[in-house]
């Protein structure tokens, strides 16, 4: 039997707030699955670094308490933080992603667009070197884990602009992905049930990560 990662649940909010239908429903989904998996609920109304800090040191305690694999997913700005803990550079080997899964997630501090999470990680006067080095696209790298990634076209707040610019990066660099952009469906919408095609998202996330579960030794 393959041994299944440990999942952490990043829910989104705008780095202001926790979104409760991205958290536990989502956990329970992935408990249906058979993967194991826990909410971390991130510090918020903070600045960089102060939520991937504290993402790492709770890696760095799954791992400790037996985690072999870990895999993160979040939505949003839950998103965005999953992607700088499976990107940015500095993290400790107990400290390392294997996968992560983006639902809708802000990807780019350097658009104008869904400014309310820049502000608040970043602050009003963030140099343009800090909003590049906050981008999931600036940190890909060849040796980039794999990434699931889905949005939807209609989405107003965070536009599918932020996943086209991760999933361009990641091929560029050769780096696994999957990527799904469905016609229809507001910001938000978690594990999108009852909302027609966008709703198989999870159908195509759980046969994704199912093939990262590590083979048996």
């Amino acid at each position: 039997m393959k041994r299944s990662p440990h999942m952490i649940v990043l829910p989104g909010g705008g780095y202001a707030a926790h979104a409760p239908h991205e958290a536990e429903p989502v956990a329970a989904w992935l408990g249906e699955l058979g993967m194991p998996a826990s909410v971390f609920r991130y510090p918020l109304n903070v600045r960089h670094p102060v939520p991937l800090d504290a993402l790492r040191a709770e890696i760095r305690q799954r791992r400790a308490q037996g985690a072999r694999r870990i895999g993160l997913i979040g939505f949003s700005a839950g998103g965005h933080l999953a992607g700088m803990a499976a990107l940015a550079p500095g993290a400790e080997p107990d400290q390392a992603v294997q996968f992560a899964v983006l639902g809708y997630p802000v990807t780019s501090m350097e658009t104008e667009t869904y400014r309310p999470s820049q502000l608040i990680l970043l602050g009003a006067d963030a140099s343009p070197r800090l909003r590049r080095s906050t981008s999931l696209d600036a940190l890909v790298t060849p040796q980039s884990p794999p990434f699931f990634i889905w949005h939807t076209a209609e989405d107003s707040y965070v536009p599918p602009e932020h996943t086209y610019r991760l999933a361009a990066a990641l091929a560029a660099s050769g780096v696994p992905h999957a990527v799904h952009v469905f016609a229809h469906g507001p910001h938000g919408l978690g594990l999108a049930r009852n909302a027609g095609q966008t709703a198989t998202w999870t159908t195509l996330a759980s046969a994704w990560i199912h093939e990262q579960e590590a083979p048996p030794t």
